[in-house]
């Protein structure tokens, strides 16, 4: 069986070249990644399908082939359509009809043709659904985030329509999603919330069958546990290194051994950083008896360096050295400069050694990765009760995390004391059961083995030729939707 993955945007690499480091290079990019690699180990062929890019200040994209080290049965297939140079996600939107083309005419010149197709973001969605007009082959959608939710708030900040418009393209963005989502195989969604709160916006009412069962199914992303995962590494001892060296410049030695609040996400406003921050400044046991650990990439003394940062990192970077000035916290927040997963896991295990906690306090989340990914190396989490981390974080009145209200600072303080201070024993359970919870739910093989299960059975049914309008192939007169 052949399985292709259909993603536009960003790109592909053997070095996963500017991950974290550019807006569409985020965490889309990972999840095919991961999802692939683990149906190729279960003896899938698969492609990855993207863009190429000629660009000198890209040349990691100009060859039509690459693959992954050890993975014989993946290949990343670069297709060239529209410029040749790099284009950010929101302008390949015109192209995608060219892209469908000569995807098409790559299987031909191979005389071969995948079974199924999965599709990422609209734009792999719209491309799927022309590939399947044209060739037949079934297709599943995964969203990963859907526009009508952030034309929404991007809307509620008082933004112009016409500007956000202009910048987003979102009435492409919509439409293209509305195609994808109507006519795939099938609707993979994270969560039962995903899909019973994101597919049922008003703008896909008509499109998503929300209340259809075969259309929807959750399969939750996962953890690469050879990364993550409770065992140390020698790599333990270095990070264990830089963290004393942190303590000694701007704290004191007697802070060295605390237990750690940490918080490592995106330097963005709706990932409510100073929530914590404000809990822990306003709440005397926490910040005498623990170090508040913020991790940055890339910064070694962000006092000095953050107003180099683009936005929004600056700002919300700015607003936490503001508050612990104002506060006197210098000593007891601290920053960490983590360059990538393998370090972060050792930071993990590091806080782990010293009964600390991870914390996620979005203002909404609609997964949450962060926190599985620090409950595989032993460390408990302190999640956002709005999103995802109310489905990974309890089950069957089973808890495997605390959960608080990220607009109520004194229920973030109260989580993280009851993480911190309750007794040994529930600290304990806790790190046992979020090791246990991701082995058993939250790998990428489980991941992958939830898209074959599906793809298996869809494969096998037949599926309405897609109507698509000609403005999504050339990207002419978008009807304007709001």
């Amino acid at each position: 069986m052949r399985v292709a993955f259909i993603n536009p945007q960003g790109n592909f690499d053997k070095n996963d070249s500017y991950w974290t480091t550019h807006p569409d290079f985020g965490g889309q990019l990972v999840y095919v990644k991961e999802v692939a690699s683990a149906m190729s180990e279960m003896g899938i062929n698969c492609d990855i399908i993207t863009r190429r890019v000629i660009d000198d200040k890209w040349p990691e994209f100009a060859e039509e082939f690459d693959s992954y080290r050890g993975k014989d049965s993946l290949r990343i297939i670069r297709i060239p359509f529209g410029p040749e140079g790099f284009l950010s996600k929101e302008r390949l939107w015109p192209f995608l009809g060219e892209f469908a083309r000569r995807i098409k005419e790559f299987y031909s010149s191979e005389r071969t043709l995948p079974n199924f197709v999965t599709t990422h973001y609209g734009d792999g969605g719209l491309t799927g659904a022309m590939l399947f007009k044209d060739t037949g082959i079934p297709y599943s959608f995964t969203a990963h985030s859907l526009g009508a939710q952030k034309l929404d708030k991007l809307l509620q900040t008082g933004a112009d329509r016409a500007e956000i418009e202009s910048r987003f393209n979102f009435s492409f963005r919509i439409a293209a999603e509305r195609i994808s989502m109507k006519y795939s195989a099938v609707n993979f969604v994270s969560t039962s919330m995903e899909r019973f709160q994101q597919y049922s916006h008003r703008l896909y009412r008509d499109f998503s069958e929300v209340g259809n069962d075969s259309k929807y199914s959750v399969v939750p992303p996962g953890v690469n546990t050879d990364i993550f995962a409770a065992s140390p590494t020698e790599l333990d001892t270095i990070i264990e290194k830089r963290y004393k060296e942190v303590v000694e410049r701007f704290s004191k030695p007697s802070r060295l051994q605390l237990p750690m609040i940490i918080i490592s996400s995106r330097l963005e406003q709706k990932k409510n950083h100073m929530g914590v921050v404000r809990a822990f400044s306003r709440d005397g046991k926490l910040n005498s008896s623990c170090n508040l650990i913020i991790v940055t990439r890339g910064l070694n003394n962000p006092y000095d360096e953050y107003k180099s940062l683009q936005e929004p990192d600056r700002t919300v970077l700015g607003e936490i050295i503001d508050h612990i000035f104002k506060n006197n916290l210098e000593e007891r927040v601290l920053f960490m400069n983590i360059e990538n997963q393998l370090e972060l896991s050792a930071l993990y295990r590091i806080g782990a050694k010293r009964r600390s906690v991870f914390a996620l306090t979005s203002l909404y989340e609609p997964f949450g990765l962060a926190p599985i990914e620090a409950m595989a190396c032993g460390l408990p989490a302190v999640a956002t009760s709005n999103g995802g981390p109310t489905e990974s974080m309890r089950e069957n009145n089973v808890e495997y995390g605390v959960l608080v209200d990220p607009l109520e600072t004194d229920d973030i303080a109260r989580g993280l004391k009851r993480v911190l201070f309750t007794s040994e024993d529930f600290w304990n359970e806790l790190s046992s059961r979020g090791i246990d919870r991701v082995t058993e739910k939250y790998t990428w093989r489980s991941t992958a083995e939830g898209y074959l299960n599906q793809i298996k059975e869809k494969i096998r049914s037949e599926y309405p030729e897609p109507e698509i309008p000609d403005y999504l192939y050339s990207g002419d007169d978008i009807p304007f939707i709001e």
